[in-house]
């Protein structure tokens, strides 16, 4: 991240929108929904990395005046997502039941995440690039809490497919809920969630669909 930093600096780039978290950089925070103004609290090393890169653009931007803002994305999903590794449950999900595979729940179903999908945060990220908002985190969600078990039950229906996952153990260190605060990103930027869950599933689903060959 400094080399990255060092060398936007030296290119004379004017501002770098660096990718953070808002799905983990808080950890279990002490409200919902979860505001930037709450304390880091990194649980993994991956949420370490993004406070991380946020310490050092913002370090960047006290010395050289190389400007920054911190697009810090809820849990993000939609078409082109790679269903592999360490991929969200919507790619999983969908592509699990179009193949007419098992699926898996870890738990009882009732964790709940924040779901943006990737167009809004495409149009965050173009909104951060201009003049507001330097040295700011911005929390890119919905502000709507979604379980596990409901994202599971909207996918299968738009796939057509049986809603009858596996139930399994949880897994430690899994968050057991997600809600963003998205009021910084509204009024700095102008920025609001366009699409929701009952039109962004089946667009997912519909591309996991038209690919699946």
């Amino acid at each position: 991240m400094v080399r990255l930093a060092e060398a936007a600096r030296q290119a004379g780039v004017r501002k770098v929108v660096h990718t953070s978290s808002g799905g983990s950089v808080y950890g279990t925070p002490p409200s919902y929904p979860t505001s930037e103004e709450t304390p880091t609290n990194p649980a993994s090393p991956y949420a370490a990395s993004k406070v991380a890169g946020e310490v050092y653009f913002n370090m960047f931007r006290n010395l050289y005046n190389l400007d920054c803002s911190h697009i810090a994305p809820a849990n993000v999903y939609g078409p082109r997502q790679d269903p592999h590794g360490e991929a969200g449950v919507v790619a999983i999900f969908a592509q699990a039941l179009l193949a007419g595979r098992p699926t898996k729940i870890f738990g009882d179903g009732s964790d709940t995440r924040d779901y943006v999908y990737v167009d809004d945060v495409v149009d965050a990220f173009v909104k951060a690039s201009g003049p507001d908002g330097g040295g700011q985190r911005f929390n890119v969600g919905t502000g709507v809490e979604t379980s596990t078990r409901e994202m599971h039950t909207a996918i299968a229906l738009a796939v057509g497919a049986a809603d009858d996952p596996e139930m399994h153990p949880p897994r430690l260190g899994d968050l057991r809920r997600s809600q963003l605060d998205i009021s910084r990103a509204r009024d700095v930027l102008g920025w609001r969630p366009q699409v929701d869950l009952a039109a962004g599933i089946p667009k997912t689903v519909e591309f996991f669909r038209s690919n699946s060959h």
